[in-house]
């Protein structure tokens, strides 16, 4: 056994109270126990565990015995066999500290062949050092000086040299017996060039009660860095569809991706940024081309499949027709999503079809099979249902719309007649699973990056809400609010999460979730990071966004507005105001056209029939009859012109404010008094009361999912940001995004200077017009963007010069921000040559126009890209200037 003294200096207010808890390796044993509060911030416990290795961390709680802050980031105990008695001397191990977010997979490709060696203490040494310092510089190394003449009385040609024991961790045994106080510090050396570069802050300090018997261990877990030696990237995102080379079929696949990588590494640019790479094949139409809406969390799309690099080539017979289709497709300025997919699937039919017995019998292809077997059976087998019934509406199959795992495994019985093609589905999994693993590998061999996309949502019409619709709200939609992008808020149609239902295993969907993109990325943007504080969610009978309210929240109830002196008239609040005048206002000369068919009048007031009294129902009307009087939006408006929104609970109904309530034709004709007391109503809805609630259901969720992956992890945190949502992605190290045109500020844009550390600058993303589109939306605010953060004089110009885009490029890659990464027609926007002639075909999406088709394709092919060394080298120097 071995005598352990943990020490740890923390402050706690009136009321908390510091724990442990210790896992031993060897035995899996789990215990945790409380420390004793000593003087000055000091918590000391003693306890004897078995000899070996254990981790442990530190959790602070109530006197309920709540916890209120608990280390994600926790501490190894080692022990040796020269010593069993340990005195620990702790720091709270921050998970936002810049180790801590750097050990990670960049770190670990960047080290991947280096050989880390555990040293043993002789029994004279009194003390270990031990401190996290990645370091990406081979040629560097951390250095120990201190006061004491065993660490070298503050000398650099007397400094200790640690060893690295891991990827970020540098230890030393140093002989301290002689020694009570002694004060030091770490530094960081270039072997090569002799230079040193000292961490910030004062010197440690390490007092010690002499005791030959104890080894004296300092935790002290960080370096830190300066600045200016912390790691920083620059990057380029694009699509993988977007992609254009001479080899693919009209669309970008993941053999591109090595294309993309030599460009990069031309360019010094050292992050890839692309776009979710799921399967989103549910109608084989062009709606599929929306990469937000998959119909599997876990497989990938085939079109990204590249035909001429399949394990089994395409027989004679095909070659001269798909070298045809491959040369039409490839011309083409955009992507022909339809046209690329049955295509891709055609040939890849005739190349199984004609090797099949080979393949059913290949080892590779049935251990893939085996390992992936959890996801993989059961979307093979909606494929299949999906074709045959012509819907992915599993509700409208005649067979397993109620998913049925023993009667899925039959599927998957040799005997059983669509066994076959389930198997083509799954053999194309597995050829998706090689390709995008030789781009991986490839761009690790170039020393890159590769950050990924994980949607927020799923599919209403996917394998998952097939096989786990208890986990999903079904008779809801999720989607956001009213923002930049669009007025009347965004509804993506996807379900809603049942995170009661989720947590009850720990989240487990979530964790096998990142598991599996983790096999292939390095880091990962969490699209819309607000869903795991809150998600805005409509009734299925809503089209808008705009008919939607915030979920979970603390809503209104009767009694609520009974103390506020607010008579609530459920008819007048929930239901939609309309009089001649909204009429009038809202349809003009269509008024007629509109009463005729779609509305009663009772009184002085209009009411929409019961058979058109939704959004849905509305929609479902101009499927079957034509919109040529453009009237479809004008009902939706009135069917929207509400001020309160019900939601029946088990508690009763109660009300959420409609957002922008007071900007409704209907708030406008109430009494000045009542105005006054649901705005105000209203700012603390919005506002206020919610943010404790969202933050610890942040806090519930985010932690479990952080610690079960190496990632590197970013959140998309655009939109109506709560308060709580920066202070929750600093304390994890979520980095934030900053786009410039799009400030959280109450300011006209953001200045990327501002920038800190934990940080994604950009200059516009996949949903954001490009910077040479922007130029020209607001001339009033280019102009004061021109002199103000341009810092040039007189008139801007009426087009983006490239001279232009490279100062605003300049400028955000000279920030502190760890990552700088712009999409690629930001980089043609800085060449007059490379310039797309047609800059509004740069464009990737519209998030109001929805379904949006997503077909941007480079108009330049990466080969030609690669020949252009000028350009390349040009970028080059910008990255190299900037540091990163």
């Amino acid at each position: 056994m071995k005598k352990i003294q943990f020490n740890i200096h923390y402050r706690t207010a009136i009321g908390e109270s510091l724990f442990i808890k210790i896992k031993e390796l060897g035995t899996g044993k789990v215990l945790e126990e409380e420390l004793d509060y000593v003087y000055d911030s000091i918590w000391r416990f003693g306890k004897e565990i078995k000899e070996g290795d254990a981790e442990y961390h530190f959790l602070v709680k109530d006197v309920a015995g709540r916890i209120l802050n608990e280390e994600m980031n926790g501490h190894l105990l080692s022990t040796y066999p020269s010593f069993d008695s340990y005195c620990i001397f702790d720091s709270w191990n921050n998970k936002n500290f810049p180790e801590n977010y750097l050990n990670n997979k960049i770190i670990q490709n960047a080290l991947k062949g280096r050989e880390f060696q555990k040293i043993q203490p002789e029994q004279k040494e009194s003390h270990l050092f031990t401190v996290q310092a990645p370091l990406y510089n081979k040629d560097e190394k951390v250095v120990l000086l201190g006061s004491a003449s065993e660490l070298g009385n503050w000398d650099l040609d007397h400094c200790i040299e640690m060893h690295q024991t891991d990827i970020v961790t540098w230890e030393v045994f140093v002989d301290l017996s002689d020694n009570i106080y002694v004060e030091y510090k770490y530094a960081i050396l270039n072997i090569k060039t002799g230079e040193i570069v000292y961490e910030n802050g004062p010197n440690r300090k390490v007092r010690t009660a002499p005791n030959p018997e104890t080894l004296n261990v300092l935790h002290d877990h960080y370096f830190k860095f300066p600045v200016e030696k912390l790691w920083r990237a620059a990057g380029v995102a694009v699509p993988v569809f977007s992609l254009r080379s001479e080899n693919s079929f009209g669309v970008g696949e993941f053999a591109d991706l090595k294309l993309l990588a030599d460009w990069a590494a031309q360019t010094k640019l050292s992050m890839l940024q692309i776009l979710p790479i799921n399967d989103t094949t549910a109608t084989h139409q062009w709606t599929d081309s929306y990469p937000y809406a998959a119909i599997s969390v876990y497989a990938l799309h085939p079109q990204y499949l590249s035909l001429g690099d399949l394990t089994y080539p395409l027989s004679e017979a095909l070659k001269e027709e798909y070298e045809s289709e491959k040369k039409r497709l490839n011309l083409l300025s955009q992507v022909d999503y339809e046209a690329v997919m049955s295509g891709k699937l055609k040939y890849l039919k005739a190349i199984f079809n004609e090797n099949q017995n080979n393949i059913f019998i290949d080892k590779n292809f049935q251990n893939y099979r085996k390992q992936n077997s959890s996801w993989l059976d059961a979307y093979a087998v909606f494929c299949t249902l999906r074709d045959v019934y012509g819907t992915p509406d599993f509700s409208k199959w005649k067979s397993l719309s109620v998913y049925n795992a023993e009667e899925v495994n039959r599927f998957l019985d040799s005997g059983h007649p669509d066994y076959t093609t389930a198997i083509f589905h799954i053999w194309v999994q597995y050829q998706l699973h090689l390709q995008l693993t030789a781009a991986i590998d490839y761009i690790h061999s170039k020393g890159l990056a590769i950050k990924g996309d994980l949607p927020i949502g799923i599919y209403r019409h996917s394998v998952e809400a097939w096989t786990e619709p208890e986990l999903f709200g079904m008779d809801f939609q999720a989607g956001a609010p009213p923002d930049e992008f669009t007025d009347l808020g965004q509804n993506w149609e996807f379900p809603t999460y049942n995170w009661e239902v989720m947590k009850e295993n720990g989240y487990q969907w979530w964790e096998n979730r990142f598991t599996a993109l983790s096999q292939y990325f390095d880091a990962m943007r969490i699209d819309h990071i607000l869903g795991f504080f809150r998600i805005w969610r409509m009734p299925v009978s809503a089209v808008q966004g705009i008919l939607g309210s915030f979920y979970p929240a603390i809503p209104v109830t009767i009694e609520e507005l009974e103390d506020k002196k607010i008579w609530f008239d459920r008819d007048r609040y929930c239901k939609p105001f309309i009089n001649d005048e909204i009429l009038q206002h809202v349809l003009g000369d269509l008024k007629n056209d509109g009463i005729n068919t779609f509305l009663i009048k009772d009184k002085e007031l209009y009411h929409f029939r019961p058979e058109y009294d939704t959004q849905k129902k509305i929609k479902a009307y101009f499927k079957e009859h034509d919109d040529s009087l453009k009237i479809k939006d004008k009902l939706y408006y009135l069917l929207a012109n509400v001020l309160f929104l019900e939601e029946e609970t088990e508690e009763g109904i109660v009300y959420h404010p409609r957002f922008n309530l007071s900007k409704t034709l209907s708030y406008q004709y109430l009494e000045d008094e009542i105005k006054g007391k649901l705005f105000g109503l209203y700012i603390n809805y919005f506002f206020h009361r919610q943010d404790q609630m969202w933050k610890e259901n942040a806090m519930d969720k985010l932690p479990i999912l952080l610690r079960a992956t190496d990632m590197l992890i970013c959140g998309e945190d655009l939109g109506l940001v709560p308060e709580v949502v920066p202070e929750v992605m600093d304390h994890l190290a979520i980095l934030a995004l900053k786009v410039q045109r799009s400030p959280k500020e109450n300011v006209a844009f953001y200045n990327p200077k501002n920038a800190t550390y934990l940080n994604v600058v950009t200059t516009s993303s996949h949903d954001t017009s490009t910077l040479r589109q922007w130029w020209k939306e607001d001339r009033a605010l280019t102009q004061k963007y021109y002199n103000e953060q341009l810092d040039q004089n007189g008139k801007a110009p009426e087009e983006l010069t490239p001279y232009l885009a490279e100062i605003i490029i300049k400028q955000h890659l000279h920030t502190e921000a760890m990552l700088a990464i712009f999409p690629i027609q930001e980089f043609f926007a800085t060449d007059k040559d490379l310039q797309n002639p047609d800059e509004n075909a740069e464009r990737i999406n519209i998030p109001a126009i929805f379904p949006h088709y997503w077909r941007y394709r480079m108009h330049i092919g990466l080969e030609d890209l690669l020949k252009n060394k000028s350009f390349n080298q040009k970028i080059a120097n910008w990255v190299n200037a900037s540091g990163r």
